[in-house]
């Protein structure tokens, strides 16, 4: 039997002290069970915090509308990772139905698109306003 196990979180030190967890526990339930149990880590992504404006900026526009929102820890490879190494930025997220996203079944609301769009609107011209 093989699963996956996905861990994430914003700093590395935590992210190493889950994967120590995790294995510690493996182990010792091989050592009670008899079972041959085996890790293999196939993949690792450094963690990625996003520049604390561009977060700011996103919470603030979600507030203009009275959006609710959250802070949010995402693994994906998204390009706003790969972006943030070369200049400020951050994320905003949709609700997806069944919170099914990166898929092809994936389904978001125009509503719930339109309000991400007036969320990073307005981010951005937060943004613009600080650069200018």
């Amino acid at each position: 039997m093989k699963f996956s196990i996905d861990l994430r979180n914003v700093d590395n030190e935590r992210l190493d002290k889950m994967d120590a967890e995790i294995r510690a526990f493996v182990e010792k339930t091989a050592k009670e069970s008899g079972l041959s149990i085996s890790i293999e880590q196939v993949s690792y992504f450094a963690p990625c915090p996003f520049e604390k404006g561009c977060v700011d900026a996103v919470a603030k526009g979600a507030k203009t509308f009275g959006y609710s929102s959250m802070d949010a820890v995402s693994g994906a490879g998204h390009d706003a990772v790969y972006m943030a190494r070369l200049a400020p930025a951050g994320m905003i997220f949709v609700p997806c139905k069944d919170g099914i996203s990166h898929n092809e079944i994936e389904d978001a609301k125009p509503e719930h698109l339109e309000a991400g769009c007036n969320v990073l609107l307005h981010a951005m011209l937060d943004r613009a306003k600080v650069a200018g």
